[in-house]
């Protein structure tokens, strides 16, 4: 392992999770870029983690540990030991576990960053910290009436990496893959199979679409996985949708599915921010969104999405309904007006810097 640094920049990140949801794909995305800009950095995460070969391919370096449970006291022993030989100026957390168990050596130097996207529990486990990161307002409001010092809370969003490049004919090849007609209207969602993710609302406002719109048949497709998938498979089919719908599995990356996709929806009962609007933005495609409170600050009604209230399927129907109907620059616009929003306020340059202008302040 590599020694001392005086460089500020030198920062050790540790999640531990072992999925790969929002949250630990901008993990890797943010430890990633820091090492492509020639920071020094460590990424710290559990053992059979499917973070790390992405991080391996990015070339950065690791070091896994269990981080079994909250009560680790083994793992936060190996953190301590790690962080005294790395001595690095940062050390920054993701989520509770990770947060929870990494307690500084003492006199090492270091300043300990958790970074929030999520309205999780502080007593216990964050409020150790020196300093706190939300990606939302509404993340970062909530610290501050948990007790935490203002000046210690910061705001800094999300990133997503550049959209990569489909062609029509690798499109129609994934169609064909999918089994989704070549001239379908294809909806496309993404994520996690759990009740907080409203894919039930989304399969009961699929059942109320009709079977094709402007004489192209309507398909959904969803991406991702989770204990609630059987469940879901099983809704399908009582609702006589099974037959339009696909189940792709994880996707790692997503991006095929938003290749293939002319609208995306976010049927969450709660999101704190958001992560595929993001990357449905990337793909300059129009979403129709919950008005959880991630989406909320993200989207402006009908300029760059459109919003309706969670667990309302027959709404949530309308929304895309209108949306497929309405002329193809309409849907174009909004996707462009979301492109934009994107650029603006979630650039890797911006967040990066953000982090970047974080470490030399408290540093």
């Amino acid at each position: 392992m590599p020694g001392k640094s005086s460089s500020f920049f030198s920062s050790v990140h540790i999640l531990g999770s072992r999925q790969l949801g929002g949250a630990d794909r901008f993990y890797v995305r943010l430890v990633s870029a820091l090492h492509q800009d020639n920071y020094r950095v460590l990424a710290v995460n559990r053992p059979g983690s499917p973070v790390s070969p992405l991080l391996d391919k990015a070339g950065v370096a690791q070091v896994q540990v269990a981080l079994a449970n909250q009560w680790d006291l083994w793992s936060a022993l190996k953190i301590k030991r790690i962080i005294k030989q790395w001595q690095p100026a940062v050390v920054q957390t993701y989520m509770g576990r990770a947060t929870r168990l990494t307690r500084l050596p003492k006199n090492c130097g270091a300043i300990h960053i958790a970074r929030l996207g999520g309205y999780y529990k502080i007593d216990g486990y964050y409020r150790h910290a020196h300093a706190w990161v939300g990606n939302t307002q509404g993340i970062c409001d909530y610290l501050v009436r948990s007790g935490l010092p203002p000046s210690r809370v910061f705001k800094i969003g999300n990133f997503v990496p550049p959209p990569l490049t489909f062609s029509h004919r690798r499109i129609a090849e994934l169609k064909r893959q999918w089994n989704i007609p070549e001239d379908a209207l294809v909806i496309a969602a993404l994520g996690r199979m759990y009740p907080v993710k409203g894919f039930d609302d989304l399969l009961h406002a699929f059942s109320r679409l009709t079977a094709a719109i402007h004489q192209r048949p309507l398909w959904l497709a969803i991406a991702g996985d989770g204990p609630q998938l059987g469940d879901l498979r099983q809704l399908a089919r009582e609702l006589g949708i099974a037959s339009r719908i696909i189940w792709t599995g994880w996707l790692n990356p997503p991006d095929p599915l938003y290749a293939v996709a002319d609208l995306f929806v976010c049927p969450s009962r709660h999101e704190p921010l958001g992560n595929v609007i993001l990357e449905a933005w990337n793909y300059r495609l129009p979403v129709v969104s919950t008005s959880t409170l991630g989406a909320t600050e993200l989207i402006e009604p009908d300029v760059n999405g459109l919003l309706v209230e969670p667990r309302q399927p027959a709404a949530l129907a309308q929304r895309i309904h209108s949306l497929l109907v309405s002329p193809e620059n309409e849907r174009q616009k909004i996707g462009e007006a979301g492109r934009q929003t994107l650029v603006r306020d979630h650039s890797r340059e911006a967040v990066v810097q953000a982090y970047l202008a974080l470490y030399r302040q408290l540093t």
